[in-house]
């Protein structure tokens, strides 16, 4: 399969997260759980230097829960406070705003040093679409949070939002969009949706995932689906669709049908808890 990308999107990201990044003290950036690497901006790594670092992994209840804290070494061994979250039930959430004072510990201390007291953390958060950061700042600032209008020296039209005394959130800096060169990127993107599923060939990525499963989850599907040969992805495919009686007419099976099965499957949880890539593979 081959995967397109729209690099002027990421311009234009790129661009409002340069003016922005100096009016705040701390980056939290939101991952996919499943693909931490894979759905992150590498950009970021570069634009938020010299600001405090947190990464969310988010979906962390759609991931391998043992593959999860060693991403959370991975990064924190780079340097990164990391909270495993899920900003769709709020698993994790209550945990964040004491890692946001941990991470920006230095800053306040600085404050308190030159008189400044009580003045709130400033917040950004950056995410590549469909990695749940709407959701994220939806359930974080909850319905007690207030705009707070324009700030002196911010542009016209960009609002902060007080999420309570001690923080507050730019919103919002735009969609920033990863880029990658290496395809397989771009199959995990694919297969979490981060990528429309209408440019995108289904009964191919089915047949992906159903590699990978065979090879990294061992009786997984013959489990869920009943079938018995998973050797050969496509024969598992037909497989799924004949037990699962998704037909065409004249009793021809629906392939497409049973690879958008497969698929939901796969990004509802239905599947289990599944991580598509390991520390030290990318």
């Amino acid at each position: 399969m081959h995967f397109q990308w729209y690099p002027g999107h990421m311009t234009k990201a790129k661009r409002m997260m340069q003016e922005n990044i100096k009016l705040i003290d701390l980056v939290i950036e939101l991952v996919d759980a499943r693909i931490p690497l894979s759905s992150r901006n590498p950009d970021i790594d570069d634009l938020s230097q010299n600001k405090a670092r947190i990464v969310l992994l988010n979906k962390s209840d759609l991931a391998n829960e043992k593959v999860n804290d060693e991403w959370k070494k991975y990064f924190e061994d780079k340097g990164f406070f990391v909270v495993k979250v899920n900003s769709k039930n709020g698993l994790g959430i209550k945990n964040v705003n004491g890692i946001i004072q941990d991470a920006c510990k230095e800053k306040i201390e600085r404050d308190r040093k030159r008189g400044i007291l009580n003045r709130p953390v400033r917040a950004m958060v950056v995410g590549i679409p469909n990695v749940g950061k709407s959701t994220f700042i939806n359930t974080f600032a909850g319905k007690a949070a207030t705009k707070t209008g324009n700030k002196p020296g911010v542009t016209k039209g960009k609002q902060w939002i007080k999420l309570n005394k001690n923080v507050e959130l730019l919103d919002t800096p735009g969609i920033l969009w990863p880029k990658f060169e290496d395809q397989i990127v771009g199959l995990r993107l694919a297969l979490i949706g981060s990528i429309k599923d209408e440019i995108l060939n289904v009964e191919e990525l089915a047949i992906e995932l159903i590699k990978f499963l065979s090879s990294n989850y061992k009786g997984l599907l013959e489990e869920r689906y009943k079938i018995e040969d998973v050797e050969d992805p496509v024969v598992a495919l037909h497989n799924i669709a004949q037990i699962r009686q998704c037909k065409l007419r004249g009793n021809e099976l629906d392939l497409m049908k049973a690879s958008n099965l497969l698929i939901e499957d796969f990004r509802s949880g239905k599947l289990g808890r599944i991580t598509l890539e390991l520390p030290g593979e990318s």
